[in-house]
């Protein structure tokens, strides 16, 4: 009861005591040296170097993804707007700029091809699998895992130009498949002529290959991935890129150097096609088969190490590289293709946009025939190192020409062709048309004529006296004997008692179109022509005395039509002289081979006729002749004139005919010439004088036609006026009947 009256503290100073109490004890702070001045001036600068790096790199970072967004929502903006701006797939397939000409011989097979050849479109997926997958392994071996530009292969391409001593951007530029064919497509961008100096600068534009053009490239190339599959973007590239030769894509190039379908192609021949495309006119298997052959030794190789071929396959595919077809070895037709597109109009021919098939007169067998026959004298007989040049044309008596050789090169494309392009003087070989004239005015190869020392004053010239080859004389000899023998007086006198003007109407009408020579020489030929020309005219003789105009081309149609746009441009013309005069004239040019200066074209159980050439100084010497099938010329020279050494036309050209006419005729019955053997003579008597005038030198060297010239007929000339056909006609006119 004591405590009752105690004051009780209060309750909450005994917790906070008792809280006080709790709280243990502070620990006495230690005391620390102060660090030495050198490391705290060491935290100073580390502390602002970190410092600073932080700073900056929260600038940099603060701008470059600000930056980095802006680049994504441009280049977002670029090829969204470009993938608005882009076709569908199937309209870029086809990107030539001209079209193609496929050349057909006679009996419809493809032999050449001009112009930008497309074989048609072909899908990626329908290809050869060899060709898909070696086009791949070459050009891009990550197509299907990127997105148009590979940032793996631009980096390994730019490590490789440092290595190889260039600047990161030379040489490899590891460009996919997508860059590529956006190149192709020239960024959308398409010729226009009237934009551009010429197709060329347009192409060469596409290529260029700056910084600003790349990064265009790659932009253009992503969106292509966001419009197309990877199978449509392979599909353009396989359609679009130009393989050499002239071809553009898979199809027309395997077409072209293979002779099948890009679906039919083996590891060898797709390996072969995929090295086209980095140097496609380099590469080209028509340019070098060796060099193609190496490159697709490569490919077989990179397909080998990225498992599309095994190890057996490969070694089959090097073991049987690919060779190239018939028509590919053939140079896309050489001189023959080269005429006939430039005989054509230029529109459907050189400049085509369109795709045409022309069918030709070629006969392929008589074509090897004329390159074989031409090789075989050329490569025996003529020196080593010679420059000479020789020419081949073989005709039906049409006019439609079978086969043509322009130059020693025989599988040369786009060349100097000698058969139609080289205008040389014909001499002896001129000389059936002279005699044409006279026969047909009525004078028979029987008829004789004096060889004998003979002059004319040439107006502005002075005298002229022509001399036979062999510098003698032979008296009189028949007309037959004067051509047999190629005797040059008895054919200036023969001509100048016809007429200039008529020997040069009647060379005319057979077909020579050349400007003729106005006085005595030309009955020498010393006139130009051209060797098709000359065969052409000799083609007349052949078929009874019509002209005929040589032609190549039969038929030209538009890809996928059936009518024609046009037909032949030749064929016989006009008669020139009587069929009775042709067919003695065939006899006559027969003696030429049977015993005058062409016996080495003879050919063995079967009748040809012809007449050699040999101009002044030997710088050009011809043959040309027939059989009852075939027509050939062929004229040897030198491109600058220069004279032939121990070369006459009964030389070498007339062993070349021969040899060029036996492959032709291999195997064919022998059939007779159309010809008329002139009855002999009868006892001879006195014979009336021919009455024509010389209308081709007016009033001088009227003497020629008497007597003392050495004319005998054995028939008496018509009246001019009295004749009838074309010589009759220009006679009449010249007389003024």
């Amino acid at each position: 009861m004591s405590n009752s009256g105690r004051r009780k503290p209060p309750l909450v100073a005994e917790k906070r005591k008792s809280r006080e109490k709790a709280k243990p004890a502070a620990k006495p702070r230690k005391s620390r040296a102060r660090a030495p001045a050198r490391r705290r001036g060491g935290n100073f600068l580390t502390r602002g170097i970190f410092g600073l790096l932080s700073w900056t790199w929260r600038i940099v970072w603060g701008i470059g993804w600000r930056l980095t967004a802006i680049m994504v929502l441009i280049v977002g903006a670029a090829v969204g707007y470009i993938y608005t701006t882009l076709p569908e797939a199937s309209v870029l397939l086809d990107g030539r700029a001209r079209g193609s000409v496929t050349l057909l011989d006679h009996e419809s097979a493809v032999f050449a091809w001009r112009g930008d050849q497309f074989g048609g479109a072909v899908n990626a997926g329908l290809v050869s699998p060899h060709l898909r997958n070696a086009v791949i392994a070459t050009e891009d071996r990550r197509f299907y895992l990127h997105p148009g530009i590979d940032p793996i292969g631009i980096a390994s391409a730019v490590r490789i130009n440092l290595s190889e001593g260039r600047g990161p951007l030379s040489g490899h530029g590891g460009s996919t498949l997508t860059q590529q064919t956006a190149k192709l497509l020239c960024l959308g961008r398409e010729y226009v002529e009237a934009e551009w100096e010429s197709q060329s600068a347009y192409e060469a534009d596409c290529r260029r290959g700056s910084l600003a053009r790349k990064a265009k490239e790659a932009v253009y190339a992503m969106a292509m991935e966001v419009k197309y599959t990877k199978e449509e973007i392979l599909s353009i590239y396989l359609n679009r890129a130009y393989m050499g030769g002239g071809a553009y894509g898979a199809e027309a190039a395997a077409q072209r150097f293979f002779g099948k379908s890009a679906a039919q192609v083996n590891p060898a021949e797709g390996a072969m096609l995929a090295g086209l495309l980095t140097a496609p006119s380099t590469l080209a298997p028509t340019t070098n088969i060796a060099r193609s052959q190496n490159r697709a030794a490569t490919v077989i190789r990179l397909m080998r190490d990225q498992d599309y071929l095994s190890e057996s396959e490969a070694a089959v595919a090097l073991a049987a590289p690919a060779e190239l077809s018939e028509a590919a070895e053939r140079q896309a037709g050489g001189y023959f293709a080269d005429w006939v597109m430039s005989s054509g109009p230029e529109f459907f021919t050189r400049d085509t946009t369109e795709d045409v098939i022309i069918r030709t007169t070629l006969d392929q067998r008589i074509q090897r025939a004329a390159e074989e026959g031409l090789n075989a004298v050329l490569d025996e007989k003529l020196r080593e190192g010679s420059k000479a040049q020789a020419a081949v044309v073989v005709m039906s008596a049409d006019g439609a020409v079978r086969a043509m050789v322009g130059g020693r090169q025989t599988k040369a494309t786009g060349g100097f062709n000698r058969a139609t392009q080289a205008n040389r003087q014909t001499g002896s070989s001129f000389k059936p048309f002279v005699y044409a004239t006279a026969l047909e005015l009525g004078y028979s190869s029987r008829d004789t004529v004096m060889d004998e020392a003979y002059c004319l004053n040439i107006a502005g010239s002075g005298q002229w006296c022509p001399g036979n080859y062999d510098n003698r004389f032979h008296g009189r000899v028949t007309l037959a004997d004067a051509l047999a023998q190629s005797y040059n007086i008895p054919a200036v006198k023969v001509a100048q008692s016809v007429g200039l003007d008529l020997v040069r109407k009647v060379a005319s009408d057979f077909g020579i179109e050349s400007d003729l020579a106005a006085g005595p020489a030309l009955a020498l030929g010393a006139s130009e022509s051209t060797l098709i020309e000359m065969t052409g005219a000799f083609a007349g003789i052949l078929n009874g005395g019509s002209s005929v105009t040589p032609y190549g081309l039969v038929e030209l149609k538009l890809l996928g039509e059936n009518e024609a746009v046009m037909g032949a441009g030749g064929g016989i013309g006009e008669r020139v002289i009587r069929e009775e005069a042709a067919r003695e004239l065939t006899w006559m040019m027969s003696r030429v081979i049977e015993e005058g200066t062409g016996t080495r074209a003879k050919l063995s159980g079967r009748e040809a006729a012809g007449k050699t050439g040999t101009t002044q100084a030997a710088r050009d010497a011809w043959f040309l002749g027939f059989t009852a099938d075939y027509v050939a010329g062929v004229w040897m020279g030198y491109d600058d004139n220069t004279p032939l050494t121990g070369v006459t036309g009964g030389g070498l050209p007339t062993e070349i005919w021969r040899e060029v006419m036996l492959r032709v005729h291999d195997g064919m019955p022998a059939t007779s010439l159309p010809m008329t053997v002139p009855q002999a003579p009868e006892p001879e008597q006195p014979a009336p004088q021919p009455q024509v005038q010389n209308r081709g030198q007016g009033n001088q060297g009227n003497q020629g036609f008497q007597r003392e010239q050495g004319w005998q007929g054995s028939q008496t000339a018509p009246a001019p006026d009295n004749r009838e056909g074309p010589i009759g006609n220009i006679l009449r006119r010249l007389l003024g009947g």
